[in-house]
């Protein structure tokens, strides 16, 4: 019997997000499982919308657009003085950005750059 993890490729940002949303069903985790409800739901609409199957690209681009709504939020929530709307928004950015991929650093970007550079000198 082999281990399931190492004859499969990795799984898409969609699945990932079914087993997280069941876990947290599991857990008792109602506020993750919202926000991760959230996910799913922009998903579906855009699948509905377009007629056609996300691919991870079309996730991330889905995920990264709801990350910069809550940022938004929470700077207008920030200026109203509502700091229990601003918490609420970014604990769901908190969720959206685990999904993200890690920014590149300054230094991360300035390497790339030179080696871009080096390789068409």
């Amino acid at each position: 019997m082999t281990d399931a993890s190492t004859t499969q490729p990795e799984r898409s940002l969609k699945e990932r997000l079914s087993d997280e949303m069941k876990a947290a069903m599991k857990s008792g985790d109602k506020p993750r499982l919202g926000v991760i409800r959230l996910i799913q739901s922009a998903l579906k609409q855009k699948e509905v919308d377009e007629r056609v199957v996300l691919t991870d690209t079309d996730v991330l681009a889905i995920l990264d657009k709801m990350a910069k709504q809550r940022r938004e939020s929470i700077e207008q929530f920030k200026a109203a003085g509502r700091d229990d709307l601003e918490q609420q928004e970014a604990f769901e950015l908190g969720v959206i950005q685990s999904y993200l991929p890690a920014p590149l650093s300054d230094t991360e970007i300035d390497a790339l750059i030179a080696q871009a550079i080096q390789s068409t000198a």
